[in-house]
């Protein structure tokens, strides 16, 4: 038997364990779920052939060691900041490394140490990154091979809540990690460039940016921009670009609305909020507003926002019970980002039969025999249910068909790697389809920006 080292049981693994569970009698598979809890870990191969529960601590160094020893290889799905200790096991025993996580800067600093040793090392094969990556890349190889040059592109990724679900104002439900998505936007200006001039997008504006986008069959989506895209030219090999902008999607007038939140600082997470244990919903949103003897909590934050009574934003908030007294944060020493998660999840989490919505979106503008044109790129995948969502499938079943290869030496390029090669994101992009993760491209007139007006 061939031992696959699954370290971390989270969300997103549900479907990873079941596709390699399904492959593991006709490619030889023991699968070995690794969690620091042993229940979360037997929870998640209930019912599945060929699989055990590992009880690992990651910061057992004699544990973690021994259980990377004992395998033929390791997928890691633990928080990324964590998948370099993994690296250095893997690395030390001789073992291939699977991950959905961004390359940093420790992982990469192992390249030419993989390298020397044939070992591969495959990350950002989750769905953003990962089936952005290979999807683009595609369509980039191809286009390049055909003489042409890349003018323009643009790319963006939404979790959503699919159609059949959405049964809330604010058209969105958490797919994944809710901090994250509070968090959202933090720590620098969105970066990005268009017809050669560098823009940037500061956190308290960047909600406020948005440009329409409308995907066939499932109507218009708001995107915003993601925070550095300009790394992208030397990832994608397009240093010589006008313009590359990435971006998240959401339903039209969720930014809109999340912007209030930014607005009255609700998302900060750089200090802790007094007696926040105690305090109501109600509260929360008071201790953000000035004060008056007078008014009301709902008046001021309407007077703040200059909202209307009437407006739709306004009964968005209302939805979220924000204003309710007797509800409580519960959290000690929350900072405001918390509390507001602890809110939301309240109203966002996904019930037992609610699907979840994956949504990609590339454009691609380019010049060939001197003619500009345009290919638009879509992708949707619909989640099951709250375990099987399409989010864990489009994380999930990239690092499980990436696994495979590297297994049965169909991927042997050796190093640190995202999988923006031809060897990798074509057979990857082509098992995907299997599981409905297809592509649709239309040629469409080439739509770029005029340079006098950027």
């Amino acid at each position: 038997m061939r031992n696959i080292l699954i370290i971390g049981a989270g969300k997103s693994t549900s479907s990873l364990i079941r596709y390699l569970s399904e492959k593991s009698k006709t490619e030889n598979l023991n699968l070995i779920v690794a969690d620091k809890s042993i229940d979360i870990a037997k929870q998640m191969i209930h019912g599945f052939e060929n699989t055990e529960a590992l009880e690992l601590d990651i910061f057992n160094t004699e544990d973690r060691k021994k259980a990377i020893q004992n395998a033929t290889i390791v997928i890691s799905m633990l928080p990324a900041r964590f998948h370099v200790e993994v690296a250095k096991d893997c690395l030390a025993f001789g073992k291939n490394m699977v991950t959905a996580s961004y390359v940093s800067e420790d992982m990469q600093k192992l390249d030419e140490d993989v390298k020397a040793k044939g070992l591969t090392f495959m990350n950002e094969i989750g769905v953003d990154p990962g089936i952005d990556h290979m999807s683009a890349m595609k369509v980039i190889d191809e286009i390049k091979h055909n003489g042409g040059k890349i003018l323009m592109f643009e790319s963006f990724t939404g979790g959503l809540v699919a159609p059949e679900s959405d049964d809330n104002l604010w058209n969105y439900k958490f797919t994944w990690n809710p901090r994250n998505v509070v968090v959202a936007g933090q720590g620098g200006a969105a970066e990005f460039i268009q017809e050669g001039k560098y823009k940037y997008i500061p956190y308290q504006r960047l909600f406020r940016r948005t440009e329409f986008l409308e995907v066939p069959g499932y109507g218009r989506f708001e995107g915003l921009a993601n925070r550095n895209s300009l790394a992208y030219r030397s990832v994608y090999g397009l240093e010589d670009i006008k313009t590359i902008y990435r971006g998240t999607l959401r339903r039209v007038g969720f930014s809109r609305a999340w912007n209030v939140f930014v607005q009255l600082g609700m998302t900060d997470d750089t200090y802790t909020l007094q007696n926040s244990e105690q305090m109501s919903y109600r509260d929360f949103v008071n201790s953000f507003l000035p004060y008056s003897p007078y008014d009301s909590v709902e008046l001021k934050l309407r007077h703040a926002l200059k909202l209307d009574q009437d407006d739709l934003l306004w009964d968005k908030l209302v939805e979220l019970d924000l204003f309710n007294a007797t509800k409580k944060i519960g959290l000690k020493n929350a900072t405001p980002a918390q509390a507001l998660q602890k809110i939301l999840e309240e109203k966002w989490t996904l019930k037992p039969e609610d699907k979840d919505m994956i949504v990609m979106y590339h454009k691609f503008g380019y010049e060939i025999n001197g003619e500009k044109k345009q290919i638009d790129s879509t992708m949707v995948s619909i989640g099951e249910n709250q375990k099987y969502t399409a989010m864990a499938k489009t994380v999930g079943i990239p690092v499980g068909i990436a696994c495979l290869k590297i297994l049965n030496e169909e991927i042997t390029m050796p190093g640190v790697l995202r999988p923006i090669h031809k060897e990798i994101y074509e057979p990857v992009l082509k098992e995907l389809e299997d599981y409905n993760i297809i592509f649709n491209e239309e040629e469409k007139e080439y739509k770029g920006y005029n340079p006098d007006k950027i």
